[in-house]
């Protein structure tokens, strides 16, 4: 078979290897101009805490009462605990801040001693219902008394006080405030030891936002004063939140 070779030496071809050589300098050039530079910037990060005395306190109170059926230690249970809800009521405890927050009835099992090397099944002897209510208590003067008098009325599990605050938002208020200026004098400060000066804020965001009471044994410390019967300190809340911002740097 003949196999032909055509070369084209003429001007035409000269010119579309000049555009192949061409296009991919072109294509460097516009992707260079399309990658705009970065504005320089500082990333700062700044945490703010304020405390403030809690006005209200959140306690838990479980009633259990045993009994060999269940039905007795449920009557049992009803008694006390209707007892203990209406002297909350009494003491001033609104509907609102009152509600149950478990209930549960569980057997009770006897396992005897094995004899001749068999042991025997564990067999139900009663049965034990637990009821509790979780009651939030505004009036941290009455919190002793109120406390007192469940356990007398038949509380006998629970207890577990947590103080806090109904509205915190003034203390968020003033953490925020706190560490937007902690970021800024970060800022002012690495501007200065790096020679610039800081510009205008970009971007700013809220990060973390914690709330700390008190430990629990401050809480149960001396208050004699409030109550008689119960001491109870109720200490400081503190809310912490912390803010990352990203300033320019003033390029004037």
């Amino acid at each position: 078979m003949r196999r032909t070779n055509y070369r084209s030496t003429g001007p035409l071809s000269a010119l579309f290897a000049a555009t192949l050589i061409a296009m991919p300098l072109a294509a460097t050039s516009v992707s260079a101009q399309e990658r705009p530079m970065r504005d320089p910037v500082i990333r700062v990060t700044g945490t703010g805490e304020a405390s403030v005395a809690p006005d209200m306190a959140i306690i838990n109170l479980t009633v259990a009462r045993n009994a060999e059926t269940a039905e007795k230690a449920l009557a049992d249970n009803n008694t006390a605990m209707n007892q203990v809800l209406a002297a909350l009521k009494t003491a001033g405890i609104a509907e609102k801040d009152l509600q149950t927050s478990n209930f549960s009835i569980y057997p009770q099992y006897q396992q005897n001693e094995p004899k001749d090397g068999r042991i025997d099944p564990p067999k139900i002897i009663g049965y034990e219902v637990q009821n509790g209510v979780t009651v939030k208590i505004r009036d941290l003067k009455a919190l002793g008394g109120i406390i007192d008098q469940s356990v007398k009325l038949g509380v006998n599990q629970g207890g577990q006080i947590t103080f806090t605050n109904d509205d915190p938002s003034g203390a968020r208020t003033e953490a925020r405030k706190k560490a937007v200026a902690e970021a800024m004098e970060k800022a002012r400060t690495l501007a200065e030891a790096a020679g610039v000066k800081v510009g205008k804020v970009v971007d700013i965001s809220e990060g973390e936002d914690r709330f700390m009471p008190p430990s629990p044994m401050p809480r149960m410390a001396a208050m004699k004063a409030e109550s008689d019967s119960f001491a109870v300190a109720a200490g400081e809340n503190t809310y912490s939140i912390s803010v990352t911002m990203t300033l320019a740097i003033d390029q004037n």
